[in-house]
């Protein structure tokens, strides 16, 4: 190479995707899943749910200042962090057992990516006009009234349904109708105006501005799907082998050497990241089905069989090259690799259940203070000092009565009453600081060192709990 010659660039400008519309049974169910996930997303802050006087009745809420989650008739508590991470885990392998069935079917229909670039994009043909419209508006280079009225009254509303989308977000941490009033009235957190603001801009530039940008370039999941598909893996394909070689539909013309796909380029115009499904599997494809519809209508109007674009699976294709029939759908879907991730799935989802339905209803931990690890006391006996963190997971205030088992000789104290149980409030942790005392001249162990256990009986209901510690002594 000259020293005048440059080296090609490796930077390829963007070019904007501007989807055409179409209609169709995939479309129509991207509307549907579109208006089912926005309208969890959106009302489940509102519903409410009665938990008792004196806990909140929202029915979903992640209250982080008292550390709960709430959800309807379920209350985690910081140390059952286990379900979350359960349900965690039943998320990814739920996406590995569809991925491994359908291919990136989660990005084509319920990705909040998708589901809200759906929604900008639907704002956007609203405005300013189906495909060629749309074309027309991008190309213009003059600054007009109309071209100015236009982005300014999409701009507008995407920034709206980003509020939207923030607000929704913070009302999921605190109750809704009180965080309401208070971002009307300026009286809100600075965290909660902080959020929403954050979140309003990523929601405006993801869904309106990056769109298919962040499917293909911030994505990682399209570089970790192809170790969850196989060559039964049902995906989107082109029926090469029918549609070649293809060629524009002219009356008169004789199309008895000419494939059935008339390159009329209705499969690109409406994919939302703009690839053209004939040129095989592509890292970007996202699954939507878009071009099937679109496909199929073309195939329709000019009486060719539908199916040209279609899901398919790769072991299919050598039967229905030599015009066999293909595999029944159920024979892809049920295979080893699917049943073993719902079988796995499955012992999560039970595994969660039966922990949910086992747990007590009351709680103990047990710290021993060590510094000074016994106390003894003018009469000669020994004293130890615990600090015991009692949880009430139920609605009512309980009372909670504390003993000790193990060693004879011991008996306990509990500081601030001369009772031995105290008054636990709802749905709450109560720290209290309890004596274990040894009487004098009956050190419990010759080495100093006697185990013993706590317990802990609600006296209304009789749920027990216990934990077990050690009593320190002087020894001999």
């Amino acid at each position: 190479m000259s020293q005048n010659e440059s080296s090609p660039s490796l930077y390829a400008a963007r070019e904007p995707v501007f989807p055409r519309r179409v209609s169709g049974p995939f479309r129509n169910l991207k509307w549907y899943l579109m208006a089912f996930t926005l309208g969890i997303y959106y009302i489940t802050p509102w519903l409410r749910w009665d938990r008792g006087p004196s806990l909140p009745d929202q029915a979903v809420l992640l209250d982080l200042a008292h550390r709960r989650f709430y959800f309807f008739w379920i209350e985690i508590w910081p140390h059952e962090f286990y379900f979350v991470a359960g349900l965690l885990i039943m998320a990814g392998l739920g996406l590995f057992l569809f991925t491994s069935a359908l291919g990136r079917v989660w990005c084509g229909y319920a990705c909040p990516q998708t589901v809200w670039t759906d929604l900008f994009i639907l704002v956007e043909r609203w405005i300013e006009g189906d495909r060629n419209a749309r074309l027309r508006l991008h190309r213009q280079k003059k600054l007009d009234f109309r071209k100015f009225r236009l982005r300014m009254t999409k701009w507008i509303i995407w920034l709206l349904i980003g509020l939207a989308t923030g607000g929704a977000w913070v009302f999921y941490f605190a109750d809704a109708p009180t965080l309401l009033h208070d971002l009307v009235t300026l009286n809100a957190h600075p965290i909660a105006y902080g959020t929403m603001a954050f979140l309003t801009a990523t929601t405006f530039f993801f869904g309106g501005i990056a769109r298919e940008q962040i499917c293909i370039y911030a994505c990682p999941w399209p570089r970790i799907q192809a170790a969850m598909m196989d060559e039964d893996t049902l995906v989107v394909g082109y029926r090469e082998w029918r549609g070649e070689p293809r060629g524009k539909l002219r009356k008169g013309q004789d199309t008895a050497e000419q494939g059935d796909c008339i390159d009329c380029m209705a499969c690109v115009n409406v994919c939302p990241v703009g690839i053209d499904i004939r040129d095989g599997q592509q890292l970007e494809c996202i699954t939507c089905a878009l071009c099937i519809d679109a496909c199929d209508d073309i195939m329709t109007k000019i009486g060719k069989p539908r199916g040209l674009i279609d899901y398919m699976a790769l072991s299919d294709e050598a039967n229905e090259r030599q015009g066999k029939p293909p595999k029944n759908i159920w024979k892809h879907i049920l295979r080893p690799r699917t049943i073993m991730y719902t079988a796995l799935w499955s012992l999560v989802g039970i595994g969660l259940v039966v922990a949910l339905f086992i747990r007590p209803a009351i709680d103990m931990t047990v710290s021993p203070i060590r510094n000074p690890t016994f106390v003894t006391l003018s009469d000669g006996s020994i004293r130890n000092a615990y600090d015991v963190r009692l949880r009430n997971k139920t609605g009512e205030d309980r009372p909670f009565r504390l003993s000790v088992r193990g060693d004879e000789s011991l008996h306990l104290q509990l500081e601030g009453t001369l009772y031995d149980w105290i008054t636990v409030p709802a749905s709450s942790l109560k720290l209290q600081r309890v004596y274990v005392v040894s009487p004098p001249k009956s050190d419990p162990s010759m080495s100093g060192l006697t185990d013993f256990r706590f317990w802990v009986s609600d006296l209304s209901s009789g749920d027990r709990a216990h934990r077990d510690s050690t009593f320190h002594g002087k020894g001999k």
